[in-house]
């Protein structure tokens, strides 16, 4: 799709130009992925300003591009951007609405520049509504989708599930679902387009399936009392004798039944599995079992089985489970251990992804092959 590169890439995505507009959370997260699939990601960092509380060379999300540093409040700077835009196939940025404009390097001049381009933006509201130059984070976005109010314990607070719903699962994801469909696209019209990605829609967009279940009065609106929350007895972790804990999640009758066989439950109580009056008693006989064994006990005796439980690892722990390593599900960049590429592809597989590059460290390569000299430039003081 883009210009011949300077560098041999693989991966689904080889030949494909983004330029990522640096930011926190979902765009980084995005600009990881598509390099992870073999995309060429030229990451612009702003001047003498860390967005991250990692060292550059220790942040997993920065790995598989390369770097310049621009000071996109200067107009000279700006001119430097649009020139690298005519070139690509994707930008994406994730300023506040209206920022990108005001700043000379919106979606109107950009595609004024290369009709072709798919411009991706990513906000927490949107590009216009009544919250839409609101701040925010993760949870007050999952907040606004309706996801946030069904996760945690029945009658106690809601509880934050990480940052994966909003910036990554609903936020990334669909940025990237987004770009990925406006290329197929222009393959077609031959024309670019805006992609206008906002976690709380992606993070509500996650919830359908749980707006189905409430709509035919099969889910309760309240958190803890269904089968996927923790309410059912059968679907929740359990601590072990030693302070570990055993993920349970034997849904259908048959694999509960298997679970019921290993661990020494009832016939009543496999016969009574999804009778609500009998989930108090059934809850008390599982966690008194799970907590007669530790949990490597558990791991050793469940594992494997169709009883659908495993032992609840940790960050320090997943790595080096058997399948992982067989597997490849993590590997190691810069003395930093991470999960690896995925999904995996049987005939266009990417390379490893490469070290994160330190801010401004392709600068004068990557200006150099826009027909730009990066020694002037540095002069004017556009560079930062």
């Amino acid at each position: 799709m883009a210009q011949e590169k300077t560098t041999a890439a693989s991966g689904p995505l080889a030949g494909v130009r983004i330029i990522e507009l640096a930011g926190i959370g979902p765009g980084p997260f995005a600009a990881m992925l598509l390099a992870d699939l073999g995309a060429e990601v030229i990451r612009i960092d702003r001047p003498g300003e860390s967005l991250s509380r990692l060292p550059p060379e220790r942040d997993p999300t920065r790995r598989g591009r390369r770097n310049l540093v621009l000071d996109l409040k200067r107009a000279e700077a700006v001119a430097v951007l649009l020139r690298l835009v005519e070139t690509a196939d994707v930008l994406i940025e994730g300023f506040r609405p209206g920022v990108a404009e005001r700043l000379g390097f919106g979606p109107e001049l950009c595609l004024a520049r290369n009709p072709r381009l798919v411009y991706g933006r990513m906000t927490g509201f949107g590009q216009d509504g009544p919250l839409a130059q609101a701040a925010g984070h993760d949870l007050t976005y999952i907040s606004l989708a309706g996801a946030l109010h069904g996760i945690g314990r029945a009658q106690e607070a809601p509880v934050p599930p990480l940052n994966l719903v909003g910036d990554y699962g609903g936020g990334a994801m669909f940025l990237i679902f987004g770009v990925l469909a406006a290329l197929i696209e222009r393959g077609r019209s031959g024309r670019g387009q805006v992609v206008d990605a906002a976690m709380a829609e992606g993070a509500a967009l996650l919830m359908t399936p749980f707006y189905g279940l409430f709509a035919a009065g099969l889910w309760r609106d309240a958190r803890g009392e269904n089968l996927l929350d923790g309410g059912a007895p059968f679907y929740d972790s359990y601590r072990t004798e030693d302070g570990g804990y055993l993920a349970i999640a034997a849904l259908e009758p048959k694999f509960f039944a298997e679970l019921a066989t290993l661990i020494g439950l009832s016939d009543e109580d496999v016969r009574r599995q999804y009778d609500r009056d009998h989930w108090p008693a059934l809850r008390a006989r599982i966690k008194a079992i799970i907590a007669g064994k530790p949990r490597a006990a558990w791991i050793a005796m469940l594992e494997g089985s169709d009883a659908c439980a495993h032992g609840v690892l940790s960050l320090a722990e997943a790595p080096a489970h058997p399948h992982n390593v067989v597997r490849r599900s993590f590997i190691e960049i810069n003395g930093v251990t991470q999960p690896a590429p995925a999904p995996r592809f049987s005939r266009t597989p990417a390379a490893p992804p490469a070290p994160p590059a330190a801010p401004g460290s392709d600068t004068e390569a990557i200006l150099r092959e826009a027909g730009l000299d990066p020694a002037s430039l540095r002069a004017e003081g556009v560079l930062g």
